[in-house]
């Protein structure tokens, strides 16, 4: 019987089954992709707004060419770090269902053939993130094959009328390398004006941009309607039409709330929070514990690598105590 059972193969599970090892425990990590691979679904030009020591685990030393790492850089580390302390993980295989209890828990998995696998263990980690269940579009249309909530690249849509949705990060820097790549970019965006949070070297970039024109901006507006070669958007001067390509929905990502709840897993109405023991971040379902951004709800941008590398030394010194 192994000890635990790691859900999630991010950042943070690496951390967990780091931790988990250093005090003599046996873990077996598990993901539906491949290691961190929500960072390898990133954009490909991505740059971190964060400097390399503070996406470090396991007290290894991440190093990169400039102030900040990017992406291809954060890809190589976390490898490296794998392989570094031989962690067990199974990629490309999907946890199902957790049955059992505390100390006699059953994991069903389906692997990537489509074979159904058990393993038996006395703890469970959830580390499972956020970013793969998009927010979706509540208008008629968002179910077309046009609409993309995943932006890797601006380069299939040259030539092509794109309009971008959302007002952070990942969207104005979708709408900037959109048009640098000779798209006809529309950035639409609920509020008033662009979040107070895209980064200090992007803002400047996405506004002026903007003001000239060469990006067209509908601030304040929302889409009505989604449909195959347009898009009608409600602004404050009533509604509009434009020709339309793609939509790239940049409206953020949720954790996997139905998985948690079917799994005795509490979560708060208001926030979707998971109820969890702020020590040692065990959830109300004995022997489950949470870790990384999972644990912040809705409030997902509360929780990001920096900090959610430290809950697996949390949990693993827990689970130590447990199993004695």
């Amino acid at each position: 019987m192994l000890d635990v059972v790691v859900a999630g193969a991010g950042p943070t599970g690496l951390a967990c089954g780091i931790e988990l090892k250093k005090r003599g425990l046996n873990a077996l990590l598990i993901d539906k992709g491949c290691v961190v691979n929500s960072l390898y679904h990133y954009p490909t030009n991505m740059v971190f707004f964060t400097t390399p020591e503070l996406l470090e685990i396991g007290g290894i030393p991440m190093t990169s060419l400039n102030e900040k790492p990017n992406r291809t850089e954060a890809l190589k580390y976390y490898r490296r770090v794998a392989d570094h302390f031989a962690l067990d993980i199974h990629q490309y295989e999907k946890v199902l269902r957790i049955g059992g209890d505390d100390g006699s828990f059953t994991v069903h998995t389906s692997d990537r053939l489509g074979c159904p696998r058990e393993y038996e263990c006395r703890k469970v980690i959830l580390a499972t993130g956020y970013y793969d269940i998009p927010n979706k579009l509540d208008v008629p249309g968002a179910e077309l094959d046009k609409v993309i909530h995943y932006y890797k690249e601006p380069h299939p849509f040259f030539g092509l009328d794109v309009a971008v949705i959302g007002g952070k990060n990942s969207a104005a820097i979708a709408a900037l390398e959109l048009y640098w790549a000779g798209a006809r970019v529309t950035l639409i965006h609920r509020r008033e004006s662009l979040s107070d949070n895209i980064k200090y070297w992007i803002r400047p970039n996405i506004e002026n941009r903007l003001k000239s024109g060469e990006i067209k901006g509908y601030l304040n507006s929302s889409v009505r309607r989604i449909l195959p070669d347009s898009l009608v958007i409600g602004t404050p001067d009533g509604e509009v039409t434009i020709r339309n390509d793609f939509v790239l929905a940049m409206v953020g990502y949720r954790p996997d709330f139905d998985f948690l709840s079917r799994h005795g897993i509490e979560l708060d109405p208001a926030t979707m929070k998971p109820r969890t023991n702020p020590e040692t971040l065990e959830s109300e379902r004995k022997g489950i514990y949470l870790a990384g951004v999972v644990v912040a709800g809705v409030h997902t941008n509360e929780i990001f690598i920096e900090n959610g590398r430290f809950h697996g030394a949390a949990i693993a010194e827990a689970i130590g105590r447990a199993i004695g």
